[in-house]
Order: structure tokens, then sequence, then C-alpha cells
């Protein structure tokens, strides 16, 4: 079961976004850019954590030009203590912490992982680099260990709040150029699904954004080569699925994933989808 979501409908929730905090990884430029111009443009005030900090803090510039609250502090992502200082500083900022994105990513690191292309030091296979595993997986179980944390303090009994966090088209299918990044974006799904009855006892809402590709720096040469002619994924249009994964008050779409598959809209895929056919054998089996 799947819900087709208009453009003119991601932001039909856009008050709730009003004075909320919202702490977004990977903010400097591409969909995290866009993410941060759209919670801002609504009223909420938006902490930046990124490596690019002058990519950050441009953001930052055009958010508080337009009468916008945010601030950028640079970041690591794969490292705890740069993330546990960007929380910190959104909560000397700003008194709480609301949304949490971890948004974050790269593409493959190295081409042939896993594909037999191992590199050979005196006849010895060297161990590859797993970069793409660490920012895109490892650094994602950081931000929400962290933002569940932060969430949690100097709360208010009725208010609520949200973790969305970026997956892929490779969530759910495999590519085989890019075992790391499917894999890594595999375990995002499996992690948002894993956590969802956890976080729904605290009333925070969870969600996975699953595009196509898009037309952002992670889109590699050969990548573009490949998509030649092939419609992308618009870019608003992601950040409007973040916008209203988070902000949709009704608790029954916490926990689904939203599909941006190609330059159509969001579809929303309703939790009952993800007890079907195989998943429908497992539950009765395990």
């Amino acid at each position: 079961m799947t819900t087709i979501i208009s453009d003119d409908e991601l932001f039909m929730y856009a008050e709730r976004a009003k004075g909320k905090v919202v702490v977004l990884t990977g903010g400097a430029n591409g969909i995290g850019k866009d993410v941060a111009l759209a919670f801002s443009k609504h009223g909420a005030k938006v902490v930046i954590g990124d490596l690019d900090v002058a990519g950050a803090e441009a953001v930052v510039s055009t958010i508080t030009t337009d009468g916008g609250k945010a601030a950028a502090i640079k970041c690591n992502v794969t490292s705890w203590d740069d993330q546990l200082s960007l929380f910190e500083f959104a909560f000397d900022k700003y008194g709480a912490v609301d949304i949490v994105i971890p948004n974050a990513g790269i593409t493959e690191n190295e081409r042939g992982v896993c594909l037999g292309n191992l590199k050979v030091v005196d006849g010895k296979p060297v161990a590859p680099k797993l970069a793409t595993l660490e920012v895109n997986l490892m650094a994602v179980f950081y931000t929400v260990h962290l933002g569940m944390h932060y969430i949690k303090r100097n709360r208010a009994p009725d208010s609520w709040k949200a973790i969305v966090m970026m997956g892929s088209v490779a969530s759910w299918q495999g590519v085989t150029i890019a075992p790391q990044y499917t894999a890594s974006k595999h375990g995002v799904l499996g992690f948002m699904r894993a956590l969802d009855p956890i976080v729904a006892e605290e009333n925070i809402r969870i969600a996975v954004i699953n595009p196509w590709f898009a037309d952002t720096s992670i889109l590699e040469l050969d990548m573009r080569l490949v998509l030649a002619g092939i419609p992308l994924t618009p870019v608003p249009r992601i950040a409007g699925a973040v916008f209203r994964a988070a902000t949709d008050p009704d608790a029954a779409t916490s926990g689904c994933p939203w599909m941006l598959p190609d330059d159509g809209p969001v579809i929303r895929v309703e939790k009952e989808s993800l007890h079907a056919g195989v998943y429908e054998m497992l539950n009765v089996r395990i």
C-alpha cells in the first residue's frame, strides 16, 4: 500500500516547524542545503554540522539575511567527539533539539571493494578503505544516538520530535558497482525499521527518505555518463519529503519509508506493505 504525496502537500503542515530546532549534518550543499533552507523558511532554527565550513556558513548567511535563525559548526561525522560538539553547540545556542537529520553522505569511496579488485602489496591483499560505510552508516548511528539523548533533554511533555534519515533507492536494490553504498543504505533502512517501535514510545517520529539519483556533488562523472538522458530526482522535492516526513502529525505515518524513485511525486510506503509478501512469511516463522 502506498500514498502519493504531491509537491503542494509536502509543506501542508509547515506551521508545525515554527520554532523547532533542527540539527542537520551535511547541510552545506546539495540536499542538505535545500533541507536547511526549507525548514528555516518556515520558522525553524537550523544548526548545520559539516566539514565544508565555508559552505555551511554561506547557508547560514542566506538564512539570517532572510530573517531566519541558523548556526554552523565544523563537524566530521565519523568523529564521535565532533558530533557531540555539534549537539552541545545546538543545545547551548537554542536550548533544545527537536528534529534530527543525519544527511551527510558520500558515494562509493573505493571502486572495486568486494569485486575482486584487491590492492596487493608484497604479495598480500591490503585492507580496503571503508569510508562509505563509516560516513553513510556508522556516522548515522552516532547522529541518531546523540539525537535521541538531546531530544529528551529539556523536553516539554506534549512536544513532538522527529528523526529523518537519508536512504536511497539503493536501500531497496543492489547497485553492483557500489556495494559499500548499497550496504550502507540498506543498513539505514533497517536501522529505521528497528528503531520505529522504540521511538514511538517516546513520541518521536522517524522516517527514511529514499531518492533516486539527484543532481548533487555526490554524483560523480562516471555515474553522470551512465545516467545521461535519464531524469533525476529534483533536489527541492527530496528536501520537501524530508520536511513532510518530519512534520506530518499522523502517528500512523511514522516509521514509513518515503520513496522518490524517479522525477515524479513522492510516494509514502505504508508500514502495512512492509508486512506483505516474504515479510509476512518471516513474521510468521520468526
